[in-house]
């Protein structure tokens, strides 16, 4: 076990340098970022697709020195590329930090109007042509960590050890983290002591952070019950046993897991997003399938509404007489981890981001049930993770859309338009700022 208290006082005393020294290198790299930013903004790609987004950022790294392997990531679906990039930067003995950046954007097509709008379409995974857009801002992220790796490059005789940088693909579809992990990220190149991630947020003004201890993200698991019943001619549903009414009956059953089943001191969300059955209004359909988003952050609240949802469906599926040889089917298809933030280093890192950037521009968050993979990383609490908020619009859209109760534009919006420069002025100053004095 480190001496924290040691090294709390080592990063103190790192992070003194950062409005010094800092300033003049982040300014310097702002306009090739700012570059970057707009390249990677008019030429997205989707989860499982960024073959050039990935080249794009491993020639950068190349180019700055570190060693780089590509087309790291190993999916279930054989179909799949891992088109994961992870860089290492060594700098003599020291702890091993992990930062992360995300390289894929979002079936979404853009309205912004901006001059570098993308207008960029592809086929999804389900062989659907769609719009394209760096709706989440993952081009605010890879740029500001590019600009974090050339920092960390000219700021060497500052801090000691391995800076490991990891471009993730399939955020966006919850799978490139775990792809990554199964390509051996921790046995192929290094097991991080920590990791840092940042997401950029329309919640504050660019120039401020935000952070929170502990819980901070919800895990997301998404949920497939198919109930069969028995197909019939619409004005003969006494012939029939309807898949369709029980899918209702089970919607509202479910409804009951949040507000009955579960604590009030354990966050939970069951929503059905999606009811997906028959082809015409006459006809009774043989089977119904509702699609559903569970969000927790504890595993064994998570597991206790899995075995609700499996009880409901059977029961729903016997009072409404549909056929036992055909019980319903629960399939769990997409999982990520909830996101813990490690006291220890958030109280850590929020000293140094308060010395590098004033005490008055990093605040406390609150924290939500949305999701992110970042949490995989981890690997259940044994590596301590830090995820911070990156301010992402101005302050006068902040109080526009305060006084007027009209909210701004969100992620995975088509009119998502974060500030450049500002934004990512902030981005590189915090995780540089971190990294330098995490490395001690």
């Amino acid at each position: 076990m480190r001496n924290w208290t040691a090294v709390v006082v080592m990063a103190l005393a790192a992070g003194c340098w950062g409005q010094q020294g800092l300033g003049p290198v982040v300014t310097s790299e702002l306009p090739g970022l700012v570059t970057t930013y707009k390249h990677l903004h008019e030429n997205p790609e989707l989860s499982h697709q960024e073959a050039k987004t990935s080249a794009y950022v491993a020639a950068q790294l190349r180019a700055m020195g570190y060693t780089v392997t590509d087309h790291v990531g190993k999916y279930e679906n054989p179909a799949w590329t891992g088109y994961g990039v992870v860089a290492l930067l060594h700098n003599g003995a020291g702890p091993t930090l992990m930062m992360r950046s995300e390289l894929d954007a979002l079936p979404v097509t853009e309205d912004t109007g901006l001059a570098y709008s993308s207008h960029i379409t592809a086929r999804n995974d389900a062989g659907q042509v769609v719009g394209v857009m760096h709706a989440c801002g993952h081009d605010i992220h890879m740029s500001a960590l590019l600009g974090t790796a050339e920092a960390m490059v000219r700021l060497k005789s500052q801090w000691h050890g391995t800076l490991m940088l990891v471009f993730q693909p399939a955020e966006e579809t919850i799978n490139g983290a775990k792809a990554m992990l199964d390509d051996g990220l921790y046995t192929r190149f290094a097991r991080p002591d920590m990791i840092v991630g940042e997401h950029d947020t329309n919640g504050l003004a660019a120039g401020r952070v935000g952070y929170l201890s502990g819980y901070s993200m919800a895990s997301a698991t998404s949920v497939r019950i198919t109930l069969h019943g028995v197909s019939a001619h619409g004005s003969l549903p006494e012939a029939s046993k309807d898949p369709v009414v029980a899918a209702a009956e089970l919607v509202l059953a479910l409804q009951t897991i949040v507000s009955r089943e579960t604590s009030p001191f354990d966050q939970a969300v069951v929503t059905v997003g999606s009811i997906q059955a028959g082809t015409k209004n006459n006809i009774i359909p043989d089977s119904a399938t509702l699609l559903l988003t569970i969000r927790t952050y504890k595993e064994e609240v998570r597991q206790r509404i899995l075995a609700s949802i499996t009880r409901m469906a059977n029961g729903v599926a016997l009072a409404a007489g549909l056929p036992a040889a055909q019980p319903p089917t629960v399939a769990v298809y997409e999982y990520t981890k909830s996101l813990y933030n490690d006291p220890q280093l958030t109280e850590r890192a929020v000293a140094v981001l308060q010395k590098a950037l004033g005490k008055a521009n990093v605040v406390g968050s609150q924290p939500v049930m949305a999701s992110e993979d970042f949490g995989y990383f981890g690997l259940d609490h044994k590596i301590p993770e830090f995820f911070l908020s990156l301010g992402a619009v101005s302050q006068q859209a902040l109080d526009a859309s305060r006084a007027s109760g009209v909210p701004l534009p969100s992620l995975h919006s088509s009119k998502f338009a974060p500030l450049p420069e500002p934004t990512i002025r902030t981005g590189v100053t915090a995780m540089t700022s971190l990294a330098v004095s995490l490395l001690q």
